[in-house]
């Protein structure tokens, strides 16, 4: 079996998982401070040689040393142990369209990767990277969950945001717990367990190191709209689909990506966050579509610090408002051409790419504060976002 290809970028390539983990550094760090002062107490070339009452004294210290490891190990254990359960292995035939006139003969491609398990109104289903079974229909789909095999009977996907749900029949199974990924914050202990190059079930462990990465150039297809966790984890090709776990045993992102040289885990791991993950599969099973919410502007992709100068601002983040749309929520809330978005609900806008992520992923028909800077002045305007689709023709 061949394994998931990259269709990243040479820098970007899609799978996940992996670690080092700080903890267990510090302790071999300290071990290997107290071998170094014993290899100085004896000569270059002979054994080291101390006395029994100095030999204890290594041996108590080194017992220390190791009940610190095995209380953080066991805590890692438990993370498993209650999260196990809800992860899956996915296996997947891949069958790429050909041109209608093509003389060769169908590729199949197998693939592996991992899956989520989540219950959903009272129906269970497994949440994976849509790229992970692209090209392959629910009959050459297996999903295996605690030792069990299932063929889902339902697929439904948003390419946009790289995920896919597969609907399952079975009503025994025992879903992941979910967190706030809102909650997290850098320096965050998490595990994550995937199938790295199909080896399923396999655990690594690190740190988130960054949130809300976007503006990653994710190879042809691409993810549109990216709001990432970053994370240390080591993540190699098949971790794809599968889950970033925190201390309570929660899943709090979904692997997607990496950023590598080779090809293979660089430390650079990245994540679809829970809350935005489940904003896309709840309307993908409610709906079979993702119900993108609208604002109605069009902004300067060109925006930088000599622009916002101009205008009276110190830093250049934010959105330049180019155009309004007519009767979108932006001309009901009287924003104008020449505001400078800064803030939307709540949180700082990068740019203009991250605004449309945000606004995207925003549940249609909620009403959202947004901050302007306009005219050298401060003011905040609520817009009361649509669904996309009612505008998709104007």
């Amino acid at each position: 079996m061949t394994h998931e290809n990259p269709i990243a970028s040479k820098y970007l390539q899609p799978g996940l998982f992996g670690v080092s983990c700080p903890v267990i550094y510090v302790g071999l760090m300290a071990l290997s401070l107290v071998l170094f002062s014993l290899a100085n107490t004896g000569t270059a070339q002979q054994p080291i040689r101390i006395t029994d009452d100095d030999r204890d004294m290594v041996y108590n210290d080194l017992a220390k040393e190791a009940e610190a490891m095995i209380r953080q190990h066991s805590l890692l254990k438990k993370i498993i142990k209650a999260a196990g359960p809800g992860i899956a292995h996915i296996e997947a035939k891949k069958r790429p369209k050909q041109p209608a006139n093509s003389k060769r003969r169908p590729v199949v491609i197998e693939e592996a990767g991992s899956g989520v398990v989540i219950q959903y109104r009272g129906l269970f289903y497994v949440i994976t990277n849509f790229h992970v079974i692209e090209d392959a229909a629910a009959a050459d789909i297996q999903v295996e969950i605690g030792g069990k095999l299932f063929s889902p009977r339902r697929l439904v996907h948003d390419r946009e945001t790289d995920l896919s749900v597969l609907e399952l029949t079975s009503k025994n199974l025992q879903p992941s717990r979910l967190g706030n990924s809102d909650q997290i914050e850098i320096g965050d202990f998490v595990v994550a367990v995937g199938s790295p190059f199909g080896l399923s079930h396999s655990v690594s462990y690190g740190i988130i190191s960054a949130r809300h990465r976007h503006d990653l150039d994710l190879g042809p297809q691409g993810v549109q709209y990216q709001d990432f966790f970053q994370t240390d984890a080591a993540i190699n090709p098949g971790n794809s689909g599968g889950p970033l776990i925190n201390l309570k045993g929660e899943v709090i992102g979904i692997n997607t990506a990496i950023a590598s040289n080779s090809g293979g885990s660089d430390g650079i791991g990245f994540s679809i966050p829970m809350n935005m993950t489940m904003r896309v599969v709840g309307d993908l099973i409610d709906y079979g579509r993702v119900r993108r919410g609208f604002l109605g502007v069009s902004m300067d992709s060109r925006y930088d610090y000599s622009k916002a100068s101009s205008l009276g601002l110190d830093l250049a983040y934010g959105a330049l408002v180019t155009a309004v749309t007519p009767g979108s929520p932006a001309f009901h809330s009287e924003l104008k051409i020449g505001d400078v978005i800064l803030e939307y609900d709540g949180a700082r806008v990068d740019n203009d790419s991250h605004l449309v992520t945000k606004v995207s992923m925003t549940k249609v028909n909620s009403t959202v504060p947004v901050k302007v800077f306009r005219s050298g002045r401060y003011r905040t305007v609520d817009v009361i976002i649509r669904d996309r689709k009612g505008f998709a023709s104007k």
